[in-house]
């Protein structure tokens, strides 16, 4: 795939439309939706979140990583941690602290793996979450195979009078919906300024660039940070939801799952990010809920049928979902003409 095929960084007038649209979904559904489906899009929200982290390294410095699982599950076990075992901790300490753990974490790897390039990098970032994998997984004293539980939601207070409760679902909800808004202007913003635009031309052309003066070691481990500190937000978020922690959120397999939301969605846009991840989990959940037919159990292989879902997109849509929706635009605006 190549870069000018799989980039659709500006957005056509028609997808602005829709994503404006989906956002006033999004915000008017806990009026119409139950608890359940309220938590399960608090949950994709909390991915798409998690997926835009991975396309600021993938779709706009052309980075592909297989090891961003570490840093969202690195921000969730540090939720664990400092969370006291008979009260509720700070939502304002813990979420910055959990936040800065996964950014320091992924400074201190990044320092090494921005070094290599192509198969290297993408082999050196799945061996370094690996490690990290199996420090947790195989130490009794980091929670072990079986995980940590946060027993309490954060609280909200501050000085003396509480903000909002984050045990009420729909109160969550809404805190997720405005760090997923807050995260796509701040990475939008981030795409078209002078930093954003040298990461661009460092996807392109690094050699050019460093030709021209950009210092591009730097550029590459800042956005490698960046990307981990988002990443953690997301884990944070997943753990206060879940109220559960353990190493498989630092799996090979989370780390492909934010892979192919990117790809399904469309990269170095974010918006991309947000409709692969809604995209994927909803086509998740269609094909785990597959009837039995002829003694065949459907549901049971969903990994194959996502798996085919996946191919078709690439296949028919290099650009991804967005990029379709672009191309179907471009094809109704001629034929009009």
């Amino acid at each position: 795939m190549s870069t000018a095929k799989a980039n659709l960084e500006v957005l056509p007038r028609s997808v602005q439309v829709m994503l404006i649209l989906g956002l006033l979904a999004l915000a008017a559904f806990p009026f119409a939706g139950t608890d359940f489906y309220i938590q399960m899009v608090t949950r994709m929200m909390i991915l798409a979140i998690y997926a835009m982290s991975l396309d600021l390294l993938q779709g706009v410095t052309g980075l592909v990583s297989l090891g961003h699982a570490a840093y969202f599950g690195l921000a969730g076990y540090a939720l664990a941690f400092l969370m006291p075992p008979n009260e509720a901790a700070s939502l304002w300490l813990t979420l910055p602290l959990a936040v800065l753990a996964s950014g320091l974490a992924a400074l201190v790897i990044g320092f090494f793996v921005v070094r290599t390039h192509g198969i290297y990098f993408i082999m050196v970032t799945m061996a370094f979450a690996q490690m990290i994998f199996y420090l947790f997984f195989d130490n009794k004293a980091l929670g072990g195979s079986d995980g940590l539980y946060v027993n309490f939601k954060p609280s909200a207070t501050l000085f003396g009078v509480r903000l909002f409760d984050l045990d009420n679902k729909a109160t969550f909800y809404y805190f997720t919906l405005a760090a997923l808004l807050l995260v796509y202007v701040f990475l939008r913003r981030l795409l078209w300024s002078p930093f954003g635009r040298a990461l661009a031309g460092i996807r392109i052309n690094e050699h050019r660039m460093r030709a021209m003066g950009f210092a591009t070691f730097g550029y590459k481990l800042t956005a490698f940070t960046l990307a981990g500190a988002l990443a953690g937000l997301a884990g944070y978020l997943w753990g206060v939801q879940t109220g559960y922690i353990n190493p498989e959120l630092m799996g090979f397999h989370m780390s492909a799952h934010a892979v192919m939301m990117v790809i399904l969605g469309g990269m170095g846009n974010f918006a991309g990010a947000i409709v692969g991840a809604f995209t994927f989990e909803y086509v998740l959940e269609v094909f785990k809920d597959l009837p039995q037919v002829g003694g065949i159990n459907l549901g049971k292989h969903w990994q194959l049928w996502i798996g085919s879902f996946i191919v078709l997109v690439v296949l028919f849509a290099p650009r991804g979902l967005l990029g379709l929706t672009q191309h179907l635009g471009l094809r109704n605006k001629v034929g009009d003409e």
